[in-house]
């Protein structure tokens, strides 16, 4: 499995463009998958400078409907004319941070029949799959920074029924990757028990050099003592990043735009300009 950051906060290539949001390119033995679209056509400019051809792409997955992970959709429509694109059936309900902002779906084409609305559980193929987790028992604190949904006229805490995870089986090895782990990142370690994760913590709302120290302490903890190699990013934070990076070593990286993964029976491979 071949796995190209186009998208990130932060760029690791200046001649790539960065914002807050992700978008991911993915390589399987049999498929091309774009996870996520950012906020903006940035991850369609990045994906031409590297190298990568949108074309040829053949699934698209959004994580959770937030504006920061879809926002260049329409974008891929226009350049992909084939790939369907998985989208949870909850996504498109309002949502708000805890400021105000309107923070969802901002647009998507009106008659697109190549979305796919998904449920709790999805079959994308033999070594893909899609899934929610949603109702499994959680036995960790999640830290969603006061995210809204509206729900019955009213909006209410986001229960992120809407994000769902991409799990691909390569060879002996499961990669989960999750756009910003709402639920609790290590709520999906538990429930998936993955050898690598990708995707944003969310964790960025916790002060590492202050109170939050200790709860990114525990997540260090918990985050030891399982064998999965974790590659994160977005919503993490750098500096929360740059608070556990010295606990986990090289069970921790970071994946700035322009850096990539591979996966493979030598195990689990960062790379970059």
């Amino acid at each position: 499995m071949k796995a190209v950051m186009l998208l990130e906060n932060l760029s690791a290539d200046s001649r790539l463009e960065a914002e807050h949001g992700l978008s991911l390119y993915l390589e399987t033995g049999d498929h091309r998958i774009l996870f996520d679209t950012g906020q903006t056509d940035a991850f369609a400019r990045n994906a031409e400078k590297l190298g990568i051809d949108l074309r040829a792409v053949d699934m698209a997955v959004l994580s959770h409907g937030h504006y920061d992970h879809s926002g260049g959709l329409a974008r891929f429509l226009a350049i992909n004319d084939h790939a369907p694109v998985y989208i949870h059936r909850e996504a498109f309900e309002r949502r708000k941070a805890a400021d105000g902002r309107e923070i969802g779906i901002r647009s998507l084409p009106e008659s697109e029949d190549r979305i796919v609305l998904t449920g709790d559980s999805l079959e994308l193929g033999q070594d893909l799959r899609l899934c929610t987790c949603n109702g499994a028992t959680a036995p960790y604190a999640s830290h969603s920074a006061g995210l809204l949904m509206f729900r019955e006229g009213c909006f209410v805490p986001d229960d992120f029924h809407h994000e769902q995870y991409l799990c691909i089986r390569d060879q002996d090895k499961l990669i989960v990757v999750s756009g910003c782990s709402h639920k609790g990142v290590l709520n999906i370690l538990h429930w998936l028990r993955p050898d690598v994760l990708i995707g944003g913590f969310h964790f960025m709302s916790l002060d590492a050099e202050g109170e939050g120290s200790a709860e990114l302490d525990h997540a260090a903890e918990t985050l030891a003592a399982c064998p999965t190699v974790c590659c994160t990013c977005h919503c993490t934070g750098k500096k929360q990043f740059d608070y556990l990076k010295p606990k986990l070593g090289d069970r921790l990286h970071y994946l700035s735009a322009g850096m990539g993964l591979i996966v493979d029976e030598n195990g689990v491979r960062v790379t970059g300009p």
